[in-house]
């Protein structure tokens, strides 16, 4: 992947929704004007979510999600439906696509009355209109609005289009772009820490694990973030790292490595250096740092017998000594002086019953929207399940976590990191 694409995880995501036949994958072809969506007149041809990452004016990088149909009657239909709704849980902007020849249905209100409660900012669609025509008793049926007692339709917008001739669909996009509020500020992963002309020592480990001849994603994004931050961003090995630091005539003003060799990394690097992992930063930038540290301290209370849920935001081939499948488990057992039973989930996945697990230990989330790593958070806090991530349980084991976040603390205190304050 180069530095120039945005990822999927930092893309707006909008989920199209509504019963089968709707139009929703016709819609998508005339929103992106591409054959993005099979379209077929045979009920129930999306059968899984599918995603598309695409440029879509006036918002920018977005990632489309086309889900199956909210009345899907066959034998894994009800399957299909708790997918599309699973999509909620990573969408920006809803859009529900009603046959306007049909109208609105109990399916279509059901999704909408879940939509409003996640406060997702959304639209209802009438699509078809143009089977309006020349049909006298359908024609008042172009304006149409939604009327229902259950679900409290103050702020639903609404628009009437045709996927087929495109009528209407450029308004269609104007009120999408509408439709997302401006973006609260929120910090950038590393950006806001440093000041132009610091240097910045990256440590990257290229073992077994390491994937064939690239960077993984979150060692991309924080170099790119550092140079739109003006820093300097030396990437060294770790065995390199001792001369690095002597090499450099300036000290550097944070050095940040990945999570699997922060003892190493510790050892290395003087006390006066700030030092934090890619992971760590991904918690702050996810929205989750503070939950993901309460969280960590729970694993002193872990018992013989406990379940672990570790969870990564991607798929990925698993690798010898993989870290989150191998590395973590023993470090966490070697911790805790117990024996654990540890289960693993990956990409999409994530359970909504969590009641059987005494501790959730996540990825980064680079992958994944920062809405869907803070819905994974807060489903844990609300059925009482400490929740952390992969970077502050490295940290807590190998007794470095107060120093591993305090580049964030102070950056805090004081918009700008400041060595004086060690």
């Amino acid at each position: 992947m180069s530095l120039n694409q945005t990822p999927t995880g930092d893309r707006i995501h909008i989920g199209i929704f509504g019963k089968r036949n709707a139009g929703k994958s016709s819609l998508i072809n005339g929103i992106t004007s591409q054959n993005i969506a099979i379209v077929s007149p045979v009920k129930g041809t999306t059968t899984d979510p599918v995603q598309k990452a695409m440029e879509l004016p006036p918002l920018g990088p977005v990632v489309i999600i086309d889900t199956p149909g909210l009345d899907d009657t066959e034998e894994l239909g009800e399957l299909r439906i708790q997918k599309a709704i699973q999509v909620l849980n990573k969408t920006d902007i809803a859009l529900l696509v009603v046959d306007i020849v049909e109208g609105i249905s109990d399916e279509d209100l059901q999704i909408l009355e879940i939509i409003q409660k996640k406060k997702i900012p959304h639209l209802v669609v009438f699509n078809k209109v143009d089977l309006l025509e020349g049909n006298p008793l359908l024609q008042n049926r172009k304006g149409s609005k939604i009327e229902s007692k259950r679900v409290d339709l103050t702020n639903t917008q609404t628009c009437t289009v045709s996927a087929v001739t495109g009528e209407n669909i450029k308004a269609l996009k104007e009120s999408i772009g509408r439709l997302l509020p401006e973006k609260t500020t929120k910090p950038p992963l590393v950006q806001d820490l440093v000041t132009p002309g610091d240097n910045i020592i990256l440590v990257v480990p290229i073992d077994e694990a390491a994937p064939k001849g690239r960077l993984i994603l979150p060692q991309q994004q924080v170099i790119r973030d550092l140079l739109e931050g003006e820093a300097n961003a030396l990437v060294v090995k770790e065995t390199q790292l001792e001369g690095a630091l002597a090499s450099l005539n300036k000290t550097p003003a944070l050095v940040i490595t990945d999570s699997q060799i922060f003892e190493e990394v510790d050892k290395i690097v003087p006390p006066e250096i700030f030092l934090t992992s890619f992971s760590i930063l991904f918690a702050r930038a996810k929205g989750v740092l503070e939950d993901a540290v309460k969280g960590a301290f729970a694993l002193k209370n872990l018992k013989a017998g406990d379940n672990v849920l570790i969870c990564e935001g991607c798929t990925h081939h698993r690798q010898c000594n993989d870290i989150g499948t191998v590395k973590l488990p023993k470090w966490i057992q070697e911790y805790t002086g117990q024996t654990l039973n540890f289960e693993f989930t990956s990409g999409t996945e994530f359970p909504h019953d969590l009641s059987k697990y005494s501790c959730i230990v996540h990825c980064g989330g680079c992958m994944i929207s920062e809405r869907e790593m803070k819905w994974r958070c807060a489903t844990a806090k609300e059925q009482n399940i400490p929740f952390t991530n992969y970077g502050i349980t490295i940290a807590l084991i190998h007794g470095i976590l107060e120093r591993s976040i305090q580049p964030l603390v102070e950056c805090n205190k004081s918009e700008g990191l400041n060595r004086s304050k060690i």
